[in-house]
């Protein structure tokens, strides 16, 4: 059964994080033509764009890609509703979106620490990589506050490496 789990979790886990960073890459204004945009648009189209046809014009038009989030968020409680029925969690069935918010919540926090290692990975071993500018451009509002606070030392940036920290004490404390 832990492994059906994993397997479960897993799955739920590529499918929630492309389903949020389709988002953000959205919101943000991003050009979905280079990777990772060409994967996120291939695993989350079949529910973003049912998604985006119903909902309401005003929200469809707005600056937020809530296509994407709602998908997101669906997957979510899809995986907390699974993970009930296979918990043998008949008692269980109340505490799905608790679940499911747990389960979002732990995805966009391991996805960030995801993005800021291949960022860090990248901006040493190959600076001049075309995936390191559109990093910067969607890690950018995370890393310039902690810039302003942490200075280079030695000429070595540590905001994401404090940000990395950051994102695992609230993992501890999440989970």
């Amino acid at each position: 059964m832990r492994i059906v789990l994993f397997l479960l979790d897993t799955l739920f886990f590529i499918l929630v994080a492309a389903a949020l960073l389709r988002g953000w890459m959205n919101t943000r204004r991003l050009r979905m033509t280079q990777q990772p945009g060409p994967f996120v648009i291939a695993i989350t189209d079949w529910i973003v764009q049912p998604l985006r046809r119903t909902l309401p014009r005003p929200w469809a038009q707005a600056n937020t890609d809530w296509g994407s989030l709602l998908a997101a968020l669906l997957l979510a409680l899809a995986y907390a509703g699974l993970v009930a029925l296979l918990s043998d969690g008949a008692g269980y069935l109340f505490g799905i979106p608790l679940l499911a918010l747990h389960f979002l919540l732990r995805t966009v926090l391991q996805g960030l620490m995801v993005l800021l290692l291949v960022y860090a990975v990248l901006s040493w071993v190959q600076p001049m990589a075309p995936v390191l500018g559109l990093l910067g451009r969607l890690l950018e509002p995370l890393l310039a506050p902690v810039r302003r606070v942490i200075p280079t030392v030695g000429g070595v940036d540590l905001s994401v490496l404090v940000l990395l920290i950051g994102l695992q004490v609230a993992l501890m404390l999440l989970g």
